[in-house]
């Protein structure tokens, strides 16, 4: 079937150039937005076989796919088709298929997308971190002719990349009128007063007639913009990459009868439209009818920020206006009004995810595709710190082997739809209960947006409580998926049915029955499963600042998603996003899906070490007060009989405080003092200092001693120091003494070889002026100071 063509597009000049190129070589497109290269360029490229375009929106993915199947006249599913996460519509015959970057890369790891002839990455310029890797795994394997599409990259620089020839398509415009509106010319994006300003934009931006389109960073931002647009004489729409099928049809279609007007007198008989987008309108989508964009010059992405992946607020980039501002102009003359200063010092390009994000995820997808992730010719550096931090999680995990390879545990996580760590807990739940249980809750907290909230007000926690009496996270959310909340509990429709989709998709994929017929949730049983598969995931309060929680390498605070209740002391800690502070390295973790647990389960479970506290004798045994302790709390105390090297120790303890074996440890510890002190003055010797503790543990080890039994049968003798020999240790012990005894006054003495100097710490007596020189050994060629409390003076 022929295109319909009739509708001319600015790429359509390039049609016979594309294809000859095609024929022998990779083709890099630069083009503008609105160009027409993401729907003509597919149906061009099916002469050299099925043709695969990957797109990096769901959005895109459906609307596009749409678009080309309607020039072809046919439906969706037959010549042209889509697959995105929980839905896909296309068979073995269709020619060309829209796809989802993560989508792309499971059919990649499963047969090298041997499906297909023409592989074609469009909105390069993006850089996410799956469209990466695979141009880099496409690179490596060299099976598909390729097209690169990108708007603001350098064209140069990717041709050498993908061996690629390159050509340039101008996008048709009537003319964009761009406007600053800042109080000085370097004034940076604020998200400030956002939706007042807006406000008096959009006003503005109606009156000059057709529709609006406006950026704003987040969902967020959209919901706060949309509730103070009520009551304008306009159609206010969001867009957003959760928004209902209804609002992403009234966005990207023009009203019935619209007629787009260039000047404020033009007459219409449609409703103008104001869209309220995220950067899902920024690129690939065509939104008809555009006479104004208002670019507030934010968007919400992450970066790296001491060690963390952190999501915050930014400053778009050149690129990124530029752009936006390409999406007015296309009927008719357009304008532009940017809410930042004109020369305000935004960066060039928006730096790729590969250098913002984490890496844990993508160095799975690529292991399961074949290669480690360091192997592959990726167009970017990885970060030292994450590709550190994504090997030891996968190495933890059991998902990849030393050589960065995939491992058969590797290979059961990645075809689940969601992050390594959620694969990896199901993949570790010991019974069906708690395996439905963890893919409820992963699909929960996998959901882009928030599935449920709590009612505010005393009465509405009052009862919260009495239904949910540990005020667990995990409680609310497995009941909300399975549609057992009581009314305090407000939910997202639209979110919940993608919790919904993600669950069905993993109980499917695990041959678990589906959550109507549920098993039984089970609390202990399910978090202690969790704290034996991931320890990491528990934290303990800390003593000092209550709102904070460490689990001995990560601190994380509640964030008041939270229901986590104020006396407790320990938290599985299933969820958090990371927010960059005030300083230039600080970012704080908030915990926004929390589970209490008991702190005794720390201890049951083996976290955490064993401290020997106090030690007492009880009718001839001793007893210790054992004390575990997790991320500096104390999570257990118990007291039991001292054995093995406690006991030792206990005996070692005893026999040094005189208390056994009469004498042995008066005698010890003077040889082992003056065997120290020998060796640091005479230089005879260089060996570590002794320890007298030490020394005579291994020596009771040794000796075999293993009860109070075997202790008995020992005398002084069995525990000779030999240090000083004898027939030197007298002269030795006179030239230096460590206790002297005056007239009325004692002494002990401390000798810093380094500085040649003797100094004499007052030990007891009634005297109250110092030693006189006379009355001291020689000690010739040290100098000689006497230390009372602070004081410190020469002694002459």
């Amino acid at each position: 079937m022929q295109p319909d063509f009739s509708f001319p597009l600015p790429i359509d000049v390039l049609r016979d150039e594309i294809a000859r190129m095609l024929r022998r070589r990779n083709v890099i497109i630069q083009a503008d937005t609105g160009t027409g290269k993401s729907t003509r360029v597919p149906l061009w490229a099916r002469t050299l076989g099925r043709v695969l375009v990957i797109e990096p929106r769901r959005v895109a993915c459906t609307s596009l796919a749409g678009f080309v199947a309607e020039s072809l006249s046919t439906s969706v599913g037959r010549q042209v088709g889509y697959a995105i996460k929980f839905d896909h519509r296309f068979t073995e015959n269709t020619e060309i298929v829209f796809a989802t970057p993560g989508v792309v890369l499971r059919w990649f790891s499963e047969n090298k997308l041997a499906d297909f002839d023409v592989v074609m990455i469009d909105e390069f310029h993006e850089r996410r971190a799956e469209m990466d890797l695979l141009a880099a795994l496409l690179l490596k394997h060299e099976q598909h002719r390729l097209i690169v599409t990108s708007a603001t990259l350098d064209a140069g620089k990717l041709a050498t990349y993908f061996d690629a020839e390159c050509l340039k398509a101008v996008g048709r415009s009537y003319g964009v009128t761009i406007s600053h509106h800042a109080r000085d010319p370097q004034f940076m994006p604020t998200a400030r007063d956002l939706d007042v300003r807006i406000k008096a934009l959009v006003v503005d931006a109606l009156a000059r007639g057709g529709d609006v389109l406006v950026f704003l960073p987040g969902k967020k931002e959209i919901n706060q913009c949309q509730a103070i647009l009520k009551g304008i004489e306009a159609e206010v729409i969001p867009l957003h990459a959760s928004v209902s099928d209804h609002d992403r049809h009234r966005a990207l279609h023009p009203s019935s009868k619209q007629t787009p007007r260039s000047h404020a007198n033009a007459q219409s008989d449609h409703v103008q439209r104001v869209v309220l987008a995220t950067n899902v309108a920024e690129t690939s989508l065509t939104i008809p009818g555009i006479v104004t964009v208002i670019d507030s010059g934010l968007e919400r992405r992450t970066h790296q920020r001491n060690g963390r992946t952190a999501l915050a607020l930014h400053a778009i980039s050149n690129a990124s206006a530029k752009q936006r501002a390409g999406r007015a102009g296309r009927v008719a003359e357009g304008y532009c009004d940017r809410m930042y200063g004109k020369h305000a010092p935004l960066e060039a390009f928006t730096p790729p995810e590969l250098e913002r994000e984490e890496l844990t995820e993508t160095m799975l997808a690529a292991a399961a595709c074949g290669y480690p992730l360091n192997t592959l010719p990726l167009l970017s550096v990885l970060p030292e710190k994450s590709w550190v931090a994504g090997t030891q999680r996968l190495r933890a995990m059991g998902a990849v082997d030393d050589a960065g390879l995939i491992t058969a545990h590797g290979h059961v996580l990645y075809p689940l739809p969601i992050d390594a760590l959620f694969a990896h807990l199901i993949s570790g739940m010991k019974d069906k209960s708690n395996q439905e249980a963890m893919c409820d809750l992963a699909a929960m907290l996998q959901t882009p947006q928030k599935v449920w909230t709590r009612k505010s007000g005393d009465e509405s926690l009052d009862t919260f409580t009495q239904w949910n009496k540990y005020q667990c996270d995990v409680v609310t959310s497995l009941a909300v998926i399975r549609e057992e909340q009581p009314d305090v509990i407000d939910v997202d429709a639209l979110a919940l049915k993608e919790a919904k989709q993600l669950s069905a998709s993993l109980r499917d994929a695990l041959a678990l029955p589906q959550r109507e017929v549920a098993s039984r949730f089970k609390r202990e049983a399910f978090l202690k499963n969790v704290i034996d598969v991931a320890p990491e995931l528990v934290f303990v309060r800390r003593e000092r600042r209550q709102q904070a929680f460490g689990n001995g390498m990560s601190e994380a605070v509640l964030s008041r998603d939270s229901d986590f209740p104020d006396k407790g002391h320990a938290a599985i800690i299933f969820d958090q996003f990371h927010l960059a502070g005030k300083g230039s390295k600080q970012t704080t973790s908030y915990a926004t899906c929390t589970a209490p647990i008991s702190l005794t389960w720390i201890a049951e479970a083996g976290l955490g070490e064993e401290q020997i506290g106090e030690r007492q004798e009880q009718n001839g045994q001793f007893v210790d007060l054992v004390k575990t302790v997790y991320a500096g709390r104390v999570v257990s105390e118990t007291a039991r009989f001292a054995e093995g090297d406690s006991l030792i120790s206990a005996f070692a303890e005893r026999i040094l405080s005189g208390d056994l074996i009469e004498g042995a440890g008066e005698a010890i510890t003077r040889q082992v003092t003056y065997w120290n002190l020998y060796q640091s003055l005479d230089n005879r010797a260089s060996s570590e200092t002794v320890n007298a503790q030490a020394w005579l543990q291994q020596v009771l080890v040794d000796l075999g001693v293993e009860s109070a039994e075997d202790l008995a049968l020992l005398d002084s003798d069995d525990l000779h120091f030999d240090g000083i020999p004898e027939w030197e240790f007298d002269d030795f012990a006179q030239k230096y003494p460590l206790m002297l005894q005056l007239a009325q006054l004692n002494l002990t003495v401390e000798y810093n070889k380094a500085k040649r100097t003797v100094i004499l710490h007052h030990h007891s007596g009634l005297r109250k002026e110092g030693p006189k020189r006379w009355e001291l050994p020689a000690w010739q060629g040290w100098r000689v100071q006497y230390k009372k409390a602070s004081r410190v003076v020469d002694v002459k």
